[in-house]
Order: C-alpha cells, then structure tokens, then sequence
C-alpha cells in the first residue's frame, strides 16, 4: 500500500526534486500536466486511473492574504474532537499541489477516526517576488502560519489541538520536520489569535525527507548530492534560464550558515521535541553516490543518530531496516494518533 502512495506523491510533486538542472519556478513538463489535470476515473482502453481525492468538508480555506495561503479540510464524523492529520505537499518548494495522496491518505485516516488538513503555500518563486530572504522561510513559515489556524479552528471543526501530527513527502518531508523540531512560534501577547496558537506537533512522520539544508553534510553524507541552492536565492543562468547551483551554494556555506541553522531540520533538534518517523524507500549507503541523492536514506541514518544523541525517538523505516518499526507512513501516524 506504501509502495503506491510514495509513487503517487512523486507524481504529485516529489520529482521536481529530483532534477538538479531544473528551470526556476517551472516544474517538469509531465509534473506541470498533472498539476493542471484532475485524473479521470478511467482512461481509453478500460484502465483504471488514480481516482481523485475525497471532496474535502471545506475547501479554498485562506489562512493568509496570499493566494497560495489557502487549505482543504476534512472532517472525520465524531462526538468528541478528533485528532488530525496536517498534511504539507512535496514538489521541491515549486511545484506539487495539496491534493496529491489524498486519495488515499483520507479514507484511511477517517477509518481510523483522524480528520485532515492538506496545505498550499508559498514556492520559492512567490518567496522571491515577495522579498523574503531566504526564500525558504516562506515555505515553512506558511506551513507554520497553517497549522496555527487550523489549531484556531479547533472547537468549530471539532479537532483535539492536541493531537496534530505533520506528513509530507520530499519538500513536505523536511517542512513537517522543521515544524517537529523549532522551537514554538506561538506568541502570546499578540492580538492576532491565530499567533497565540502554538505550532508544535504531537509527533512528523514523513516520506524521502531531506532532514538537513547543509551542503557540507549533505556532500559528506552522499557526495553526488545536488539539493538545495534554490531555498537560499542560489541559482545560476543555463540558456538564458534560473537552475539550481549546488556548487555555488557550497562555496557560500559560511556566509549563509546562519540561514541554514534556522531551517534546517537537523540543527534544530533538543531533548524536548516530539517523536518521528521517516521512511525511505531504498537501504543507505553513507559516503556512496546514491541513484536518488535528493531522497536517499543515508539523510535519516544521520538525522536518527542526531536524535539518538539528543534523546529524541526517531523511528527509520527502509527495506530490511534493523528493528521492529511500522512498514509504513499511515501505520505509524494511525498508532500514534490513537493512543
């Protein structure tokens, strides 16, 4: 069953990650159709297509002024408040939408008695026109804002603040874990009550995660890695056009290393954060090239030894991991929503 869901979110967005010579703001050509099309039920010839996500309780709910600050929620029928899947979408920070799994992630939870949220959020390039630096903490400070809403809805939709886990594939991944593991951006003393919500999860479980934003660890860890030049505003012109530039990114590492502290995952965790739960879909291969850099396990090996050191339970599953630990993604937030 986790087979299927981690290939539909590499459709739905995970892709866009995986090119490290992709255009800047323009996802693959394939991932752009899937984007813009809703897949039918059926094709030509009686194949059968994904069928499309639940139609949510509500939809287009904005929890900001942006046009990509928007959520869909839906509603798991209970007497008591529920607990609730938030869910943040891969794609790279530049593509990817909040439908994506959601065929499949909302009839499990609800069977289970979880309601879900699904966000859109500002990508990179809305970051950029918007002037925020880096453009990542856009990204994830949306991602943020959304689950400090949504926990501002708690009575009228029925959910226990309580019990919130995060999921995402990818991009999705690393945000759900930086939500894990920062600090709380609860403010009390602001007027807005959505700031005086708090923003930590009662645990992240995640798919192909990039547990850190470090070009060293990650040139350490896997030396043909790629990733991550476009969270910092670091691109370079091929033809005319904006494309990652891991290289440049490098040799930068200590004139923005205050940056890459503040958002990555890894260099946010203490004793005092929640559990996780990351899996991945081949086996590690620390200090190796890896067929997929971007999604490689060798990032929770070393995310799960950090943790290890902190105190921090962090579960990793991947073929033949060592250990008893849940095969899947839904498993895992299914048992630890339902304690």
């Amino acid at each position: 069953m986790f087979r299927t869901i981690f290939a539909l979110l590499v459709v739905s967005g995970l892709s866009v990650s995986l090119l490290p010579t992709e255009t800047f703001g323009q996802p693959p050509k394939v991932l752009r159709k899937n984007l813009t099309q809703k897949a039918p039920e059926e094709k030509k010839g009686g194949g059968k297509k994904t069928a499309p996500a639940p139609t949510p309780t509500l939809d287009e709910v904005s929890y900001g002024p942006h046009p990509r600050q928007v959520l869909s929620f839906w509603k798991a029928e209970s007497s008591t408040p529920t607990p609730l899947l938030f869910f943040i979408h891969g794609g790279g920070w530049q593509g990817g939408n909040r439908m994506g799994g959601m065929n499949l992630y909302v009839p499990a939870m609800h069977k289970a008695g979880i309601s879900v949220v699904s966000i859109e959020y500002r990508f990179i390039e809305h970051a950029i026109a918007d002037n925020v630096e880096p453009p990542v903490k856009a990204c994830l400070h949306d991602a943020a804002r959304a689950l400090q809403f949504v926990r501002s809805k708690a009575t009228e939709w029925n959910i226990d603040k309580t019990r919130i886990a995060a999921s995402g594939g990818s991009a999705g991944a690393c945000s759900s874990l930086w939500l894990a593991f920062h600090d709380d951006l609860a403010d009390p003393g602001s007027d807005d009550p959505v700031a005086r919500e708090s923003s930590r999860l009662l645990c992240a479980a995640v798919s192909g995660a990039q547990t850190t934003l470090d070009p060293a660890q990650m040139k350490e860890w896997t030396p043909n890695s790629n990733y991550g030049s476009h969270a910092f505003g670091i691109f370079k012109e091929v033809n005319g056009k904006k494309t990652r530039d891991f290289d440049a990114f490098l040799a930068r590492r200590d004139e923005i290393l205050p940056w890459i502290q503040e958002y990555s995952p890894y260099a946010l965790v203490t004793p005092d954060d929640p559990p996780v739960y990351l899996f991945y879909s081949a086996p590690p291969a620390l200090g190796q090239e890896q067929k997929d850099p971007t999604h490689t396990s060798n990032f929770g090996v070393k995310l799960q030894e950090h943790c290890q050191s902190k105190g921090v339970t962090c579960d990793l599953y991947y073929p033949n991991a060592p250990g008893d630990v849940p095969k899947t993604v839904q498993e895992y937030l299914i048992s630890r929503l339902t304690e």
